[in-house]
Formats: structure tokens, C-alpha cells, sequence
């Protein structure tokens, strides 16, 4: 029987990463853990509570304070998962115009990063787990068993989130979308902890135009790949 593995998926806003590692963690029954998700939560705590989001201690101080958990999702409404701010139901208010446009600022803080981190990779540790953010495969888990970072062009990015935000009945245009995706690609690339970058020994692969269901079956030989080198090496 195969060793559960630990996999990482990287990649920029709107990459496809989320849907990708919660559909791979299904077909495996792994656990998919998103943890921008975690990142958004402390953004949206720190913007209810009035804590200044370019306050890096303050900011530390609240990660440590809140509770935040990640559960499957209980509602059909397009989520994919339930996330918890000490209780409440925080899912889609996360992903609010403002909490989006803070949240590479808030998560680019050293000791904001080091409390989350610290999180993640606990979970991460224990294996049958996918998990998807910036810095999985760098930072959080440099010993994955498998690393992806999955990217795709600003253009085809922005127009699926400019697609999900009409899904959801919120009034942004393609052009708001497409600046607010490159003021973010800029401050997670360029910030002095845990870049956005591909692991060395990731494999990239380009989603533009591909259906989901395809990037995830090019996942799965990579994934089968992995589990035959892993067994053949403990074999």
C-alpha cells in the first residue's frame, strides 16, 4: 500500500490552484488545506476590529488570538470550504473586494507569515495532504513529496475571477480585477519573505486554456509518477 503524500501546489492569484488541489484532494480522500484562506481570516479580523494592516505586531498579535479552522464545505453555494473565524462563518466574507485588496500586504509581515506557518505545517506534517497557497513548496513544506506550481497568464487569471465575481453577483469590472490581481502579483513576488516563486524541483504547469479537468488528470500522472519513484525507493 502507497505511503499517503504530502503535496503542494503553488501558484498566483486566480491560477486555478484551489480548484485544482480541493478536486486532487477528493480523488486521493486527502485532507485539502487552502491556506491563503488563513491569511484572508487575518486580514478580515484585523479590518472588523480596527487593527491598522501595516501594523506588523499587531497583526502578529492577532493571528495568535483568533481561532481559525478550515472545514469541508457544507453549503452548495460555490464554496470550496467552510472557513471559521472563532466560530463564525467567515467563508465568503473573506473574499471581500477589501480584504482581497489588503491581504497580500497583511500576509507579506514576517511575524504574521511565522504564526501561520507554524499552523500549516503541522497539518502539512502528518501527510494525505494537499495544500495549496504561495509558499507551500518553498517555505511551509520544502520536504512535499510533490511540488506544483500552477500558473497562467495576468489575462486568463483576471478573466476567471472577473467570471467568479459575477457568479456571485458582485459588480466589479475586468478592468478593476485585472489591477487589483497585478498590485497583488507585485507585492507577493517582491516581498522580502517567502516570494512568490516555483521550488526548485516543482513541476510547472500552465493552465491557460485548460479545463479544470485536464490540469487535474495531469496532476494524477504526476502524482502516480511520485508514489512509483517512493515505492520503488522503500521497496
Amino acid at each position: 500500500m502507497s505511503k499517503p503524500l504530502t503535496i503542494a501546489i503553488d501558484g498566483p492569484v486566480a491560477s486555478g490552484k484551489s480548484t485544482l488541489a480541493k478536486s486532487l484532494a477528493e480523488h486521493l480522500g486527502y485532507l485539502y488545506f487552502d491556506t491563503g484562506a488563513m491569511y484572508r481570516a487575518v486580514t478580515l479580523a484585523a479590518l472588523r476590529r480596527g487593527v491598522p494592516v501595516d501594523d506588523e505586531g499587531a497583526l502578529e498579535a492577532l493571528a495568535r488570538e483568533i481561532h481559525i479552522d478550515l472545514k469541508p464545505a457544507t453549503q452548495n453555494d460555490g464554496r470550496l470550504y467552510d472557513v471559521y473565524i472563532d466560530g463564525e462563518d467567515c467563508t465568503w466574507a473573506i473574499r471581500e473586494p477589501e480584504v482581497v485588496n489588503h491581504v497580500s500586504q497583511v500576509s507579506a509581515f514576517a511575524g504574521v507569515r511565522r504564526v501561520l506557518t507554524a499552523q500549516q505545517r503541522r497539518i502539512g506534517e502528518r501527510g494525505g495532504v494537499v495544500m495549496a497557497g504561495r509558499d507551500i513548496g518553498t517555505v511551509v513544506l520544502p520536504e512535499a513529496d510533490l511540488k506544483i506550481y500552477l500558473d497562467a497568464t495576468e489575462h486568463e487569471r483576471a478573466n476567471r475571477r472577473h467570471l467568479e465575481l459575477q457568479e456571485r453577483g458582485e459588480q466589479q469590472t475586468y478592468e478593476q480585477v485585472l489591477d487589483s490581481l497585478r498590485q497583488r502579483d507585485l507585492i507577493d513576488a517582491s516581498r522580502a519573505v517567502a516570494p512568490l516563486r516555483p521550488a526548485e524541483d516543482a513541476h510547472i504547469l500552465k493552465s491557460d486554456g485548460m479545463q479544470s479537468a485536464d490540469v487535474l488528470a495531469q496532476t494524477l500522472l504526476l502524482v502516480s509518477e511520485r508514489q512509483s519513484q517512493l515505492n520503488g525507493k522503500h521497496g
